[in-house]
């Protein structure tokens, strides 16, 4: 009867722990990180929980730069979908001096985040190849 007990306890811990593991893999809350205002600052907003509610606050007429906002996160960056093939110089800053940047030819790139929190945020884009430049407002 005692080997019984114990093959019982043994096997009832087992499932117990299989079962939890596989409740906590399953978490859609364990896919994304959160952050808020300057903990965002040099974050990849595809890889938090700001790209759900972000909205574009302005852009540019030029070459499809955009400011995108997280008001859950407070943070802001930069998005462009350019149609050229000539290399683009994308950037988003802030008022506090942090300033992140990427490069497209032709796809759609984003930047890190920059805080946005009681500060503000502006997105500019570079083509080398012309020598010309725009920017977004400031959000």
């Amino acid at each position: 009867m005692n080997a019984l007990t114990r093959k019982l306890a043994t096997a009832g811990s087992a499932f117990a722990l299989a079962t939890s593991s596989l409740l906590l893999a399953s978490s859609p809350a364990s896919a994304a990180t959160s952050c808020y205002g300057s903990s965002c600052t040099g974050l990849d907003p595809a890889t938090t929980i700001c790209q759900n509610d972000a909205r574009t606050v302005s852009w540019s007429d030029r070459w499809g730069v955009e400011l995108r906002y997280s008001p859950t996160c407070r943070a802001a960056w930069a998005r462009a979908t350019s149609s050229s093939d000539a290399p683009m110089e994308v950037h988003v800053y802030n008022t506090v001096g942090d300033n992140y940047g990427t490069y497209t030819t032709g796809q759609t790139v984003w930047t890190r985040m920059v805080n946005d929190k009681d500060i503000q945020a502006q997105a500019y884009g570079y083509k080398q190849e012309t020598g010309g430049w725009c920017q977004t407002g400031w959000y």
